[in-house]
Protein backbone atom coordinates (compact mmCIF):
# COMPACT_ATOMS: atom_id res chain seq x y z
CA UNK A 1 0.00 0.00 0.00
CA UNK A 2 1.20 3.24 -1.26
CA UNK A 3 0.41 6.56 1.88
CA UNK A 4 0.62 9.65 -1.04
CA UNK A 5 1.54 12.87 1.29
CA UNK A 6 -0.78 15.20 1.80
CA UNK A 7 -0.38 18.15 -0.50
CA UNK A 8 0.16 21.50 1.30
CA UNK A 9 -1.31 23.26 -1.58
CA UNK A 10 -5.12 24.50 -1.01
CA UNK A 11 -7.41 23.17 -3.89
CA UNK A 12 -7.78 25.13 -6.55
CA UNK A 13 -10.54 27.94 -6.57
CA UNK A 14 -12.82 29.10 -8.76
CA UNK A 15 -13.75 32.97 -8.50
CA UNK A 16 -16.52 35.13 -10.00
CA UNK A 17 -15.73 39.09 -10.70
CA UNK A 18 -18.89 40.89 -11.89
CA UNK A 19 -18.92 44.78 -12.85
CA UNK A 20 -21.04 47.20 -14.56
CA UNK A 21 -19.52 48.01 -17.57
CA UNK A 22 -17.06 50.73 -17.00
CA UNK A 23 -16.65 49.56 -13.28
CA UNK A 24 -13.54 48.60 -13.67
CA UNK A 25 -13.29 45.02 -13.15
CA UNK A 26 -11.72 43.81 -16.50
CA UNK A 27 -8.08 45.89 -15.55
CA UNK A 28 -8.64 45.09 -11.70
CA UNK A 29 -8.53 41.31 -12.74
CA UNK A 30 -5.58 41.72 -14.40
CA UNK A 31 -3.46 43.24 -12.23
CA UNK A 32 -4.50 41.04 -9.39
CA UNK A 33 -3.43 38.11 -11.80
CA UNK A 34 -0.17 39.80 -12.22
CA UNK A 35 0.21 40.86 -8.42
CA UNK A 36 -0.31 36.99 -7.50
CA UNK A 37 1.69 35.37 -9.96
CA UNK A 38 4.76 37.83 -8.54
CA UNK A 39 3.90 36.20 -5.56
CA UNK A 40 3.97 32.50 -6.91
CA UNK A 41 0.48 32.26 -6.91
CA UNK A 42 -0.85 30.96 -10.37
CA UNK A 43 -4.31 32.41 -10.94
CA UNK A 44 -5.58 32.20 -14.74
CA UNK A 45 -8.35 34.73 -16.23
CA UNK A 46 -10.94 32.71 -18.42
CA UNK A 47 -11.14 33.38 -21.72
CA UNK A 48 -14.90 33.58 -22.56
CA UNK A 49 -16.54 32.57 -25.76
CA UNK A 50 -18.29 35.03 -27.76
CA UNK A 51 -21.01 35.85 -30.54
CA UNK A 52 -19.84 39.33 -30.92
CA UNK A 53 -17.16 40.51 -33.45
CA UNK A 54 -13.54 41.18 -32.65
CA UNK A 55 -12.78 45.11 -31.35
CA UNK A 56 -9.42 46.84 -33.08
CA UNK A 57 -6.42 45.26 -31.10
CA UNK A 58 -8.18 41.68 -29.94
CA UNK A 59 -6.76 38.50 -30.95
CA UNK A 60 -9.13 34.96 -31.12
CA UNK A 61 -8.47 32.79 -27.88
CA UNK A 62 -6.48 35.69 -26.06
CA UNK A 63 -9.05 38.54 -25.21
CA UNK A 64 -12.06 36.19 -26.37
CA UNK A 65 -12.33 33.07 -28.55
CA UNK A 66 -14.21 34.57 -31.17
CA UNK A 67 -17.52 32.68 -33.00
CA UNK A 68 -20.72 32.03 -35.08
CA UNK A 69 -23.96 32.34 -33.75
CA UNK A 70 -24.55 28.94 -35.17
CA UNK A 71 -20.99 27.26 -33.29
CA UNK A 72 -22.31 28.92 -30.06
CA UNK A 73 -25.82 27.26 -30.40
CA UNK A 74 -24.01 24.23 -30.66
CA UNK A 75 -21.90 24.28 -27.77
CA UNK A 76 -25.23 24.95 -25.69
CA UNK A 77 -27.04 22.16 -26.84
CA UNK A 78 -23.92 20.17 -26.12
CA UNK A 79 -23.91 21.69 -22.22
CA UNK A 80 -20.28 22.82 -23.39
CA UNK A 81 -21.01 25.79 -20.97
CA UNK A 82 -20.57 26.33 -16.99
CA UNK A 83 -22.37 29.50 -17.77
CA UNK A 84 -23.67 31.38 -20.73
CA UNK A 85 -25.44 34.51 -20.93
CA UNK A 86 -26.92 37.09 -23.99
CA UNK A 87 -25.88 40.71 -23.21
CA UNK A 88 -26.65 43.78 -25.18
CA UNK A 89 -28.16 41.00 -28.18
CA UNK A 90 -24.20 39.20 -27.95
CA UNK A 91 -24.22 35.72 -26.24
CA UNK A 92 -21.00 34.90 -23.96
CA UNK A 93 -20.13 31.82 -22.21
CA UNK A 94 -17.32 29.73 -20.56
CA UNK A 95 -16.27 26.59 -21.32
CA UNK A 96 -17.22 23.99 -18.82
CA UNK A 97 -14.00 21.77 -19.93
CA UNK A 98 -11.27 24.61 -19.44
CA UNK A 99 -12.20 25.48 -16.38
CA UNK A 100 -12.31 21.94 -14.82
CA UNK A 101 -9.19 21.25 -16.56
CA UNK A 102 -7.30 24.48 -14.87
CA UNK A 103 -8.81 23.56 -11.71
CA UNK A 104 -7.82 19.58 -11.81
CA UNK A 105 -3.77 21.50 -12.66
CA UNK A 106 -4.46 23.12 -8.94
CA UNK A 107 -4.88 26.99 -10.70
CA UNK A 108 -7.21 29.46 -9.45
CA UNK A 109 -9.65 29.91 -12.44
CA UNK A 110 -11.09 34.14 -12.51
CA UNK A 111 -14.37 34.57 -14.35
CA UNK A 112 -15.04 38.02 -15.67
CA UNK A 113 -18.68 37.41 -16.29
CA UNK A 114 -22.42 39.51 -15.56
CA UNK A 115 -24.86 38.35 -12.95
CA UNK A 116 -26.68 36.31 -15.13
CA UNK A 117 -23.36 34.08 -15.59
CA UNK A 118 -22.67 34.76 -11.51
CA UNK A 119 -26.08 32.79 -11.02
CA UNK A 120 -25.60 30.30 -12.90
CA UNK A 121 -21.94 29.63 -11.31
CA UNK A 122 -23.72 29.73 -8.35
CA UNK A 123 -25.99 27.20 -8.88
CA UNK A 124 -23.30 24.79 -10.55
CA UNK A 125 -20.37 25.18 -8.17
CA UNK A 126 -21.83 26.54 -4.94
CA UNK A 127 -18.58 26.60 -3.74
CA UNK A 128 -17.26 29.37 -6.16
CA UNK A 129 -16.47 33.27 -4.36
CA UNK A 130 -18.57 35.77 -6.14
CA UNK A 131 -17.16 39.28 -6.07
CA UNK A 132 -18.82 42.51 -7.10
CA UNK A 133 -17.09 45.41 -8.28
CA UNK A 134 -18.83 48.74 -7.69
CA UNK A 135 -18.03 52.12 -9.25
CA UNK A 136 -17.60 54.28 -6.41
CA UNK A 137 -21.14 56.80 -8.16
CA UNK A 138 -23.55 56.53 -11.39
CA UNK A 139 -22.02 59.58 -11.80
CA UNK A 140 -18.47 58.46 -11.93
CA UNK A 141 -19.63 55.31 -14.33
CA UNK A 142 -21.19 57.81 -16.68
CA UNK A 143 -18.12 60.17 -16.79
CA UNK A 144 -15.81 56.87 -17.29
CA UNK A 145 -18.26 55.58 -20.15
CA UNK A 146 -18.29 59.00 -21.96
CA UNK A 147 -14.39 59.05 -21.19
CA UNK A 148 -13.57 56.28 -23.66
CA UNK A 149 -15.23 57.86 -26.69
CA UNK A 150 -16.10 54.66 -28.21
CA UNK A 151 -20.15 54.47 -28.19
CA UNK A 152 -22.49 56.64 -28.92
CA UNK A 153 -25.46 58.32 -26.90
CA UNK A 154 -27.96 55.43 -27.36
CA UNK A 155 -24.89 52.70 -26.50
CA UNK A 156 -24.18 55.17 -23.09
CA UNK A 157 -27.56 55.11 -22.31
CA UNK A 158 -28.11 51.50 -22.47
CA UNK A 159 -25.19 50.79 -21.08
CA UNK A 160 -25.99 52.86 -17.53
CA UNK A 161 -29.38 51.18 -17.84
CA UNK A 162 -27.60 47.93 -17.70
CA UNK A 163 -25.61 49.47 -14.95
CA UNK A 164 -28.61 50.13 -12.33
CA UNK A 165 -29.93 46.28 -13.38
CA UNK A 166 -26.39 44.77 -12.65
CA UNK A 167 -25.67 46.60 -9.27
CA UNK A 168 -29.20 46.16 -7.66
CA UNK A 169 -27.98 42.45 -7.57
CA UNK A 170 -25.08 43.24 -5.90
CA UNK A 171 -25.88 41.86 -2.87
CA UNK A 172 -26.48 38.70 -4.19
CA UNK A 173 -22.52 38.06 -4.04
CA UNK A 174 -20.35 37.37 -1.37
CA UNK A 175 -17.97 40.26 -1.26
CA UNK A 176 -18.45 43.79 -2.93
CA UNK A 177 -15.59 46.17 -3.43
CA UNK A 178 -16.13 50.11 -4.33
CA UNK A 179 -13.21 50.90 -7.28
CA UNK A 180 -13.14 54.66 -6.25
CA UNK A 181 -8.86 54.40 -6.39
CA UNK A 182 -7.57 51.91 -8.26
CA UNK A 183 -4.69 50.43 -6.00
CA UNK A 184 -7.18 50.07 -2.74
CA UNK A 185 -9.66 48.42 -4.55
CA UNK A 186 -6.62 46.09 -6.02
CA UNK A 187 -5.42 45.70 -2.32
CA UNK A 188 -9.24 44.62 -1.45
CA UNK A 189 -9.36 42.51 -4.24
CA UNK A 190 -6.20 40.78 -3.48
CA UNK A 191 -7.27 40.19 0.19
CA UNK A 192 -10.39 38.28 -0.83
CA UNK A 193 -7.82 35.98 -3.20
CA UNK A 194 -5.18 35.57 -0.23
CA UNK A 195 -8.07 34.53 2.28
CA UNK A 196 -8.02 31.49 0.60
CA UNK A 197 -11.60 29.50 1.16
Amino acid sequence: MTVTEPSSQPPAQLYVISAPSGGGKTSLTRALIERLAARGRIARFSVSYTTRAARAGEADGVDYHFVSMEQFRAMIDAGAFLEYARVFDRFYGTSKAETERWLDAGQDVVLDIDWQGARQVRDRAPEAVTIFIRPPSRDELERRLRARGSEDESAIARRLAEADDEMARADEYDHQIVNDVFDRALDALTEIFERKP
